[in-house]
């Protein structure tokens, strides 16, 4: 929208302002209080407003709208001392008469850029509020969208298990591990049914074993936690635990602490 109280500026504007893609002039207004009415009546997105005008000047004009229903101002004057006080009345360019094409192309610019920036901020806040909604946690920034993108993407991430046995290399998923023992210094693997030897001390394995599936209960057995169906417990303090494969395993008072994930 174009607001100019003499015609011939308005029309020199609206002539330049045709010719750039994007940009449809919807209004124009040849005072203040034609314009108030008709920012509030179309609703532009954008304003090229002078500031010079008889009775209401362009700084009322901004001042008597809501500022939830303020366009984006582009201050058009003769007398560039206005340029402070139209920067304070938050214009996003100010445009000094006779307006050369290449600062009218640098406002319109800047005003295009706006625009991108407040459009990525709406989205932003609409993906924030779609994800807390989803989740049901509150989330108010970016960083907490990506640490909680980051999260679910671990969260499908199947950990598994690197066995090497001689020549011979065995990926396993370690929510198929049943249990494990040692025998000497080699570990037994047990998975559905088979065993899988491993050359590695007790405490090597630990680190490499995901603790949301994978406990150790005894000194020489770690067991898959979620494949415990059974457990029984013995005078001496200590447990039996009954896999869902069938075998039982025992939990020995050191390892006590583990019986949270039990009960």
């Amino acid at each position: 929208m174009i607001v100019d109280d003499e015609a011939l500026a308005r029309r020199g504007l609206r002539l330049r302002l045709q010719s750039m893609p994007g940009i449809d002039i919807i209004g124009e207004a040849r005072n203040g209080r034609e314009a108030l009415h008709q920012i509030i009546k179309l609703q532009p997105d954008l304003v090229f407003l002078d500031i010079q005008m008889p009775g209401m000047d362009g700084f009322e004009v901004v001042r008597n709208i809501d500022p939830m229903d303020l366009p984006a101002i582009v201050f058009v004057t003769a007398y560039d001392q206005y340029a402070i006080k139209a920067f304070e009345a938050n214009a996003l360019d100010y445009l000094l008469k006779p307006i050369e094409d290449s600062r009218l192309h640098q406002a319109v610019f800047r005003v295009r850029d706006h625009f991108q920036k407040r459009a990525a901020v709406r989205h932003k806040r609409s993906l924030l509020k779609l994800v807390s909604n989803i989740t049901g946690e509150s989330l108010t920034s970016m960083s907490d969208l990506k640490a909680k993108r980051e999260k679910l993407v671990k969260a499908k991430e199947v950990p598994r298990l690197v066995i090497k046995d001689g020549s011979k290399v065995t990926w396993v998923d370690q929510p198929d591990i049943d249990w494990i023992d040692a025998a000497g210094d080699y570990m037994c693997v047990h998975v559905k049914g088979e065993t899988h030897i491993m050359r590695k001390t007790m405490k090597q394995l630990e680190e490499q074993l995901d603790k949301e599936i994978l406990q150790r209960i005894h000194r020489s057995t770690i067991i898959n936690i979620h494949k415990v169906k059974e457990m029984q417990s013995h005078i001496n303090g200590e447990y039996f635990l009954t896999l869902s494969c069938g075998h039982t395993v025992k939990l020995s008072r050191t390892y006590k602490d583990k019986l949270k994930y039990f009960t």
